[in-house]
């Protein structure tokens, strides 16, 4: 049984709690928060769990075996490099850090230590994401051709970190499990409606060696919820809509081929392909359920995170460079 201690418990950490404490190989052994009326809470839902004001005190507890990490952006590197140092495998909720430079200061010391590192993307255990991944492997997509996400709704502004940071990393995330070949640049355009805030709507494309190109766009200001994403491929095409409550992923037999006749330079050479569309059953277990279960799993077992440092680094690689082209006005800044 591994013991599991918390550190934030905001909008992020009740949801860590809940399902740590629910898994067979593990338990909330502890929360930690700054806030003594979130302990309150945590106590009155959990007596069984420690509560502790700071971090150093919870590493003292001997109970605590992994240390999860819900909490602003830019402390994540801080408060993870404190507990891999304490000797504690460590979860962290995404971003993985603020930065390249930190996030692979945290992948070295993991690994000079034998530790765990996880990243929290969620969306890469939920049943549509890798229902699409299996369709992918199975090559019933074909040669990818393009990624396309939206990913906007009215709110929750951030203050710490900008949409792109707080959103278009889940994007990214996904678009890094379902790809294979990672992007070489991006250009990102974002802008800020509100003075004194970061940008709350932004537009990203990232640029690849081959016949790739992806597209994501993030908004805090929009009047309709959207959070859809498009594979499309040389034979199929999929749409994965995670607001859809059922038919969360749509398979289409649709696409374009080139026409063998060119004998007229004046005939269309492309011939459209429309064909059936097929939503696959999708398993219901919640993502987070199977991500904190696969924690513990890897922890128990030392085996490597689907979600690990490495998968997070790439995405930070790609959310510093975009965040560097915004300032750029939109200039192409490669990914290294």
């Amino acid at each position: 049984m591994i013991g599991v201690g918390v550190v934030g418990y905001g909008y992020w950490g009740p949801n860590l709690v809940r399902n740590f404490d629910a898994q067979a190989n593990g338990r909330v052994a502890a929360v930690c928060d700054s806030r003594q009326e979130k302990l309150d809470l945590v106590k009155a839902l959990y007596p069984s769990a420690r509560t502790y004001l700071r971090l150093e005190d919870m590493l003292d507890d001997a109970n605590v075996q992994a240390v999860a990490v819900a909490t602003p952006v830019d402390t994540h590197y801080p408060l993870a490099m404190q507990c891999l140092e304490a000797g504690r495998h460590i979860f962290v909720e995404k971003p993985l850090t603020s930065s390249v430079e930190t996030s692979e200061e945290l992948i070295v010391e993991a690994r000079k230590r034998g530790l765990t590192l996880m990243v929290d993307h969620t969306f890469l255990y939920t049943g549509a994401v890798r229902k699409l991944r299996q369709l992918v492997d199975e090559g019933e997509i074909g040669d990818i051709y393009e990624y396309d996400s939206v990913r906007v709704n009215l709110g929750l502004f951030q203050h710490d970190v900008n949409v792109v940071w707080d959103l278009a990393v889940h994007d990214l995330s996904i678009m890094d499990y379902l790809i294979d070949e990672r992007p070489v640049a991006v250009s990102s355009c974002g802008i800020s409606n509100i003075p004194g805030q970061t940008e709350n709507t932004a537009y990203m494309t990232m640029f690849f060696d081959g016949p790739l190109i992806a597209h994501v766009h993030v908004s805090w200001l929009s009047p309709v919820k959207v959070r859809r994403t498009l594979l499309s491929g040389s034979k199929k095409m999929a749409i994965f809509d995670d607001l859809e409550p059922s038919e969360k992923v749509k398979l289409y037999d649709s696409g374009v081929t080139l026409a063998e006749d060119a004998t007229s330079r004046y005939r269309m050479l492309v011939d459209y392909r429309t064909g059936d569309m097929w939503a696959p059953q999708i398993a219901p277990t919640e993502a987070l359920a199977l991500e904190t279960e696969h924690f513990l799993d890897c922890v128990a077992h030392g085996k490597t995170p689907l979600s690990d440092g490495e998968a997070g680094l790439r995405v930070v690689r790609i959310l510093e460079a975009a965040s560097q082209s915004i300032a750029a006005r939109g200039a192409p800044v490669d990914i290294v």
